[in-house]
């Protein structure tokens, strides 16, 4: 049977407590209390109950605790693969990149990834990714600029030929032959030379027909019951020639566009109404 690994001598359960209760990370504050229980003579089974693992975890912890105290308990990120690229060789990559390739030597007249990186090899022996090229290009303050793509066949002395230099064809028109906007209820509205043509018998200086009645059944009266029961006892008019005539409408809109008023050419009343101001 394998001996457990003993704990370090300098804290023990109570000081392992207290430091689990002002911790703030609860993974760390549970492995605290988990090896707290050892201190207090607790078997490795009850430390593992306590926090929620198994024994090989138990004894990780017992390892990163005698090692880095109570912050090993803390988890930590990764540190990962060591870069393929030393400080040295990355400022080397640097320089070749503000300096510029040389056609003769090179054979390209602009960088690429897939270039810097067969330099790399040439240079340092190191075989390196496209990828690892820019990722170090990007650490290093270097931006990738793509250059504006332009047609193989493309002539710069021709291309001056084809603009258009002439000024358009078309100009501002003057106010009046602006058209005509359109109405407040969502409809166009109609041009001045299509009105439509009035009837002889519309408006107030139409012909009298005495035929033509403007309702259904006879004229009621215009008041209220009270001053209507007069009726029969006769009319007052104040036109100068008292006749009889039937009534004739005309509408007339108001200032405010309220509902129509009537107007009629000679005006009547019963018996016992005054007249209009």
């Amino acid at each position: 049977m394998a001996v457990p690994i003993a704990l370090r001598q300098d804290f023990d359960g109570p000081g392992l407590r207290r430091l689990a209760k002002q911790s703030r990370d609860a993974a760390q504050a549970r492995r605290l209390l988990a090896l707290a229980e050892i201190y207090d003579g607790g078997s490795r089974t009850d430390a593992a109950r306590i926090g929620g693992v198994s024994l090989q975890i138990v004894r990780d912890w017992v390892l990163r605790f005698n090692k880095h105290g109570p912050d090993g308990l803390i988890n930590r990120k990764a540190p990962g693969n060591r870069p393929k690229l030393n400080e040295e060789q990355r400022q080397a990559l640097a320089r070749m990149v503000e300096s510029g390739p040389i056609p003769a030597i090179h054979g390209v007249v602009r960088w690429r990834r897939k270039d810097l990186a067969r330099w790399l090899f040439e240079e340092f022996r190191i075989a390196v990714d496209e990828t690892t090229v820019g990722r170090a290009l990007r650490a290093l303050g270097f931006a990738k600029l793509s250059a504006r793509p332009r047609h193989y066949a493309q002539n710069e002395l021709e291309r001056e030929a084809f603009k258009k230099a002439c000024p358009p064809s078309w100009t501002r028109s003057e106010p009046g032959c602006r058209t005509a906007p359109s109405s407040s209820c969502g409809g166009m509205t109609r041009p001045a030379s299509g009105r439509r043509t009035r009837s002889p018998g519309a408006g107030l200086g139409a012909a009298h027909d005495p035929q033509r009645r403007t309702t259904k059944g006879p004229p009621g009266p215009t008041s209220s019951g009270r001053s209507a029961q007069p009726r029969a006892r006769g009319r007052v008019s104040f036109c100068p020639t008292a006749t009889r005539r039937p009534w004739r409408l005309s509408w007339r809109r108001s200032a405010k566009r309220s509902r129509p008023v009537p107007r009629c050419c000679c005006w009547t009343k019963p018996a016992g109404m005054s007249r209009p101001s």
